[in-house]
């Protein structure tokens, strides 16, 4: 990064105590969970080199540090990847008793949660690096588009990569993406589950079973079984609640030898109570108390929920089938295939709570301290994807320098189909007031399929390829190109066809610098796409992010940063400066009624991130992460936007999760979350405010096969907004508490 990189001089004026709480922890002598370190791939093969997913059956010699990212597509250890590559491991994920993804990314600053809305459903969606990452999700490497929030039963690790990641990860990735990593069977078996009771009515068990199957005919067999029961309502909210169950087996053939064979399907069934959570007042207010609040959310109790218990529901099904191969040449080269058929199923009708006109007739609006329940969204949406991907790994020697290459074709076909719908009788529903909302209202009317449907279709082709080259035994360069090419067509209500096909080479690249065998410091470079049909729909309206006509937007980053494993490798630190400019950024000029979308628009954000993690002591384990954003509008057609922030994208944001092991078998650990204020738009006119939250866990080992933990969250039971949406938000859990009975044979 040059010393063009101009951060503000504000950097800790927001939240002192955030930064104070970070270097707190860095002096301590903690190390990140965001970056592990394998063996240096210098002295091994493709064997070292597959990175294979680490599953920890056992107490690991450092928990908070896997050793490897599941991707294939690196070709060097973390340390010395030039890019910021975080990893949630499963051990820390149960002890903070997660049991969402947005639960285990609470670990990851940098990484803000967003409100579904209409143009979108609710789920998993959040922003990376100021960006959206909506659809930049995947499992095990391929892309999980479907709209559902995602359980971690069946996750070994979380994977989240900062920056620009196109070169590896194909469309959008602007910010970053996501990476679940799924457990699969081992050679060594281990019995072991969970049940647990808590406060809100909050039950969950799970099961994890892993048991070789013993032949002479045919060598490496086991199977696994994971399952979920999951049943709770949302602390602090009135009426919101989630029940679901999974069920995930896998089996395996030839572990331990040069061919292996996984075979997995994943099942996860949801019935919940979904929340739109509190309006934004609007402009036009007639009350002279809610007047004051204009652009701020409402001012009223953060339990109030506004939808109606009669119609809001929300029913998600997944499913996931996949077949992996592996074959090991030699100790040189390895080929992996992996193919998948997922379908979700979505539907689901929530409330969005808007203030109603109280005198339509009068010009313009005036708004009282009425809620009106006509602002429903519906989906009824099916999503497919059938995927392959090859991967042809080899490492090798030219001359005097060292090859870790990696190439591969991507073939993948994604669907999306989602049916219109219409209310009955919409006259007859129910208002309620503000500060006082009855959820039970009676509804009478009823919602149902109109005949209409949009249906989208995307089949892809890509081709990449990533070399890591050892010049000496201190300079190392690597990089990657991935060359993508998508045919979409998309059938709107109208019945008519559209369609465009989009072909663009991205890349990646990376100058590293190892003063010692175990500290790297690096510079890297990445650049992205974000095609117009990247939300599966497109348009012929001019000023629409889905307009068919307009070419993908076009970013890129650069990164300067360093990553050191100190105290015989148990400890990591990690620093990095980054800044990301989408360079050719949509945008129209919203007083020209004639003017159309073009990509004459610029966006930057640029930062800090430090994190430490790892095991202190042998008793004593820490992970702490800060970042800091500084977000701009730097071109638009929109002269208002000029020099705004990105919505949803706080300057300072910090976590701290630590764990300390006393005497007679009790474990104690806890730490606090911080997020900064952050706009819900890049209009700048409504900001959430900024946040504390302090969580703490006490664990008591019965014996070896059983340990017993307690969970305690929002310890302050602090009013706070977790999820910001542009017409209303979401607030975060209260107060609550779970208390699990953990086994393990």
């Amino acid at each position: 990064m040059s010393s063009r990189l101009s951060l503000r001089s504000d950097l800790c004026s927001e939240s002192l105590a955030a930064c104070t709480l970070l270097g707190a922890a860095l002096l301590s002598g903690s190390a990140q969970a965001q970056t592990a370190a394998p063996a240096d791939h210098r002295s091994a093969g493709v064997a070292t080199n597959r990175m294979e997913t680490v599953v920890v059956t056992g107490d690991a010699p450092n928990p908070y540090v896997p050793e490897t990212v599941s991707s294939p597509k690196y070709t060097a250890p973390l340390r010395d990847i030039p890019q910021t590559i975080t990893v949630i491991p499963k051990v820390m994920i149960e002890e903070q008793g997660a049991t969402s993804l947005s639960e285990v990314l609470r670990n990851v600053p940098g990484i803000s949660l967003q409100a579904g809305e209409g143009g979108t459903p609710a789920g998993d969606q959040m922003t990376i690096r100021g960006f959206s990452a909506r659809t930049d999700l995947y499992i095990d490497g391929v892309r999980d588009f479907g709209g559902y929030s995602r359980d971690p039963f069946n996750l070994e690790q979380v994977e989240v990569v900062k920056g620009p990641s196109s070169a590896t990860t194909g469309r959008g990735s602007t910010g970053g993406s996501i990476n679940l990593s799924s457990k699969t069977p081992t050679a060594n078996p281990f019995y072991q589950g969970s049940i647990g009771i808590g406060t809100d009515n909050y039950k969950r068990a799970t099961l994890d079973i892993n048991q070789p199957i013993p032949s002479e005919t045919v060598p490496g067999m086991a199977f696994r079984l994971n399952a979920l029961w999951h049943e709770a309502d949302t602390p602090g909210r009135d009426v919101a609640d989630q029940s679901r169950w999974g069920i995930a087996p896998s089996f395996s053939l030839g572990l331990g030898t040069p061919t292996r064979i996984t075979l997995a399907y994943f099942h996860l069934d949801q019935d919940n109570t979904p929340d739109y959570g509190l309006p934004w007042v609007p402009s036009g207010q007639t009350d002279p108390y809610l007047s004051q609040f204009v652009d701020q959310v409402a001012p009223v109790d953060f339990s109030n929920f506004y939808g109606l218990e009669n119609r809001d529901y929300e029913k998600v099904q997944t499913d996931l089938l996949t077949a992996t191969v592996e074959h090991d040449f030699n100790d040189s080269l390895a080929l992996r295939n992996l193919t998948r058929y997922g379908i979700s199923d979505r539907d689901s009708i929530i409330t969005a709570p808007r203030f109603q006109d109280i005198d339509p007739v009068t010009p313009g609006n005036q708004y009282g301290t009425v809620i009106r329940r006509s602002d429903w969204k519906s989906r009824d949406q099916t999503d497919t994807v059938f995927a392959n991907q090859t991967d042809l790994r080899a490492h090798f020697d030219s001359g005097r320098f060292s090859h870790s290459v990696v190439g591969g074709l991507e073939l993948s076909r994604e669907n999306q189909k989602n049916w219109s719908r219409i209310e009955t009788d919409p006259a007859s529903l129910p208002t309620t007031d503000v500060y006082h909302p009855s959820p039970g209202d009676a509804y009478t009317g009823s919602i149902a399929r109109n005949g209409l449907k949009t249906d989208t279709r995307v089949d892809t082709v890509a081709l990449y390829v990533g070399d890591t080259v050892d010049l000496t035994d201190r300079w190392q360069i690597s990089g990657g190109t991935r060359w993508e090419n998508s045919d979409v067509e998309y059938t709107g209500t109208d019945g008519n066809t559209l369609g465009r096909t989009d072909s663009l080479p991205t890349w990646r690249a990376g100058l590293v610098y190892k003063p010692v065998e175990r500290g790297s410091i690096y510079f890297g470079y990445g650049t992205s796409f974000n095609p117009s049909y990247e939300g599966l729909s497109l348009s012929t309206n001019a000023t629409s992010s889905s307009n068919l006509n307009t070419d993908p937007e076009e970013s890129r980053s650069f990164e300067l940063g360093t990553k050191w494993e100190l105290v015989q490798r148990r400890l990591f630190v990690t620093a990095a400066l980054f800044r990301t400019d989408k360079t050719k950024a949509r945008t129209e000029d919203p007083t020209d009624s004639s003017d159309v979308l073009v990509l004459d628009g610029g966006q930057r954000v640029q930062g800090i991130e430090l994190g430490a993690a790892g095991q202190i002591t042998d008793d004593w384990r820490v992970n702490v992460a800060y970042t800091f954003q500084d977000s701009q509008i730097t071109k638009s057609k929109d002269v208002m936007e000029i020099g705004h922030e990105l919505g949803n994208t706080p300057h300072h944001s910090a976590s701290l999760w630590t764990t300390y092991r006393l005497p007679y078998g009790i474990t104690v650990g806890g730490g606090p979350r911080f997020v900064g204020s952050r706009y819900s738009s890049v209009s700048n006119t409504r900001r959430a405010d900024s946040y504390w939250v302090w969580d703490a866990m006490a664990a008591y080992e019965v014996n070896k096969n059983m340990t017993l933990r307690l969970n305690v969250y929002n310890l302050s039971d602090s009013d706070y907004i977790g999820s910001v949406g542009g017409g209303h938000v979401i607030p975060g859990q209260g107060r609550s508490a779970t208390l699990t009975a953990s086994f393990k044979f």
